[in-house]
C-alpha cells in the first residue's frame, strides 16, 4: 500500500482513483457535479484519472467555480471544494470527441483511463478505483476487445473467480444495503443456462458471503439464491436447473459454512430480502438482480466487482448521451460509489 510519507497525520482516507469513462458521456459531468459536496470526500480521498481539459469542459458546462489542476503523481493530490485534482493519462486525445455520440475516441480513451487506475492500485499507489460509466460500443469501435469494467478488470487483475455486485446502501429507515451479485453478466440470455455450473454457483455464493462483510461490521452475511425458472422450476415442472445445478450449489456453500438459503423464486425474493431477512441475492443472470435493484434504486446503487485483488465501485448509471452536456446529471451514485469504495478499503489500508 501506500508508503508513509505519502500521508499525513491529518489526512488518513483512502485515496480512490475516479476514472472519467467516457467522455462523450456524462462521467466528467457528474464528477463536477458532485465535487463541491463535501459527502464525496467524507470517507475517501479523490483524486481523477483522465483528461483535465475535458474534465474542466464539464466544469464549464455544469456553471460551476472549480478549478481543475493536473497532478504528477495520485499521492500528491490535495482535492478540495475547489480544487479537482487530475492525473492525466498520456497519448490520449479526446478534445475535439462531441459530446452524446458513439465515438472510438472516446471508447479508447475509457479504457487507458481504467487501464492506468487498475495498476496504480495493484502498485498500491492508490487504496481503491471508482469508475465512471463507458459506452460498450464506443469501447468496441475503439478495438478494446471486452464487453465492459468487469471484464477489464478481472483480466488486467488475471483473477479467473470474480462476480459482479450492485449493491444498495442503507436508505432511511434501514439500518444495512442489500447486494445483488451476479452468476452470469454481460452475455446473451441463450448462454446462461450453458454457464451455469455448480462449480460457477458455489463460487459466487461464497464471494456474496465474503464481500458483503466489511459492509456488515463483520457480520455473518445472510445470502438467498435465487432460482432461475419461474417458481424456481416447481419442482422440476418448469425446468430442472434447481435440482441439477442451484440446489446443489447451496448445499455445498453451506457445508462450507456459509449462512445461505435457496433456490427461491425471484418474485418473491427480493421482496424478502428488502423487508431484512437477506443482506445479499445471487442472481442467476444480469437482468434478474439489475432490475430489480434498479427499480428500488436507481440513484443510489453502486458496482461493486468481487474476488479482485484490488477495491473497485462504480456508478449503477450508463453514460446517459441523451443529457451530456447538459449540465443536469444527478450525483447520488457517485457519492454512494465513493464512499463505499471508501468502506472497503479502509480495513486494508496500511501504512509502513
Amino acid at each position: 500500500m501506500r508508503n508513509a510519507e505519502d500521508l499525513t497525520l491529518a489526512d488518513d482516507r483512502p485515496l480512490v482513483a475516479l476514472t472519467m469513462g467516457d467522455v462523450a458521456g456524462v462521467g466528467p459531468e457528474v464528477i463536477a457535479r458532485a465535487w463541491p459536496d463535501s459527502p464525496l470526500r467524507a470517507l475517501a480521498r479523490p483524486v481523477v484519472i483522465g483528461c483535465a481539459e475535458a474534465l474542466q469542459r464539464a466544469v464549464v458546462s455544469c456553471s460551476l467555480d472549480l478549478e481543475v489542476r493536473r497532478v504528477d503523481r495520485p499521492e500528491s493530490a490535495e482535492p478540495t471544494d475547489q480544487i479537482i485534482p487530475c492525473l492525466e493519462v498520456p497519448g490520449v486525445d479526446v478534445l475535439d470527441v462531441p459530446l452524446g455520440k458513439v465515438d472510438a475516441r472516446a471508447g479508447r480513451a475509457a479504457y487507458e483511463f481504467l487501464i492506468t487506475a487498475i495498476d496504480l492500485a495493484l502498485a498500491g499507489r492508490v487504496d481503491a478505483i471508482t469508475t465512471m460509466p463507458l459506452n460498450k460500443e464506443s469501447l468496441h469501435a475503439g478495438g478494446v476487445p471486452y464487453p465492459g469494467h468487469t471484464e477489464i478488470l478481472a483480466d488486467r487483475c488475471r483473477v479467473p473467480r470474480h462476480a459482479m455486485m450492485l449493491y444498495l446502501p442503507p436508505r432511511e429507515g434501514s439500518r444495512e444495503g442489500l447486494g445483488v451479485i451476479h452468476v452470469t453478466l454481460h452475455v446473451p440470455l441463450r448462454k446462461v443456462f450453458d454457464l451455469l455450473t455448480v462449480d460457477r454457483v458455489v463460487e459466487t455464493i461464497v464471494l456474496a458471503s465474503e464481500s458483503m462483510r466489511p459492509l456488515l461490521d463483520g457480520r455473518v452475511p445472510r445470502v438467498a439464491v435465487a432460482g432461475l425458472n419461474p417458481h424456481a422450476g416447481e419442482h422440476g415442472l418448469f425446468g430442472d436447473e434447481e435440482i441439477r445445478i442451484i440446489g446443489p450449489a447451496v448445499t455445498r456453500a453451506s457445508a462450507e459454512g456459509v449462512s445461505v438459503e435457496g433456490p427461491i423464486a425471484a418474485d418473491t425474493l427480493f421482496a424478502r430480502a428488502l423487508d431484512g431477512e437477506f443482506d445479499a441475492v445471487v442472481a442467476m443472470y444480469h437482468d434478474q438482480g439489475h432490475v430489480a435493484l434498479k427499480t428500488i434504486g436507481f440513484d443510489q446503487a453502486v458496482n461493486i466487482t468481487l474476488g479482485l485483488p484490488i477495491v473497485r465501485t462504480s456508478v449503477a448509471h450508463g453514460t446517459a448521451f441523451d443529457i451530456a452536456g447538459m449540465g443536469i446529471v444527478r450525483t447520488d451514485s457517485l457519492i454512494a460509489a465513493v464512499r463505499v469504495a471508501g468502506q472497503l478499503a479502509r480495513p486494508k489500508l496500511s501504512v509502513g
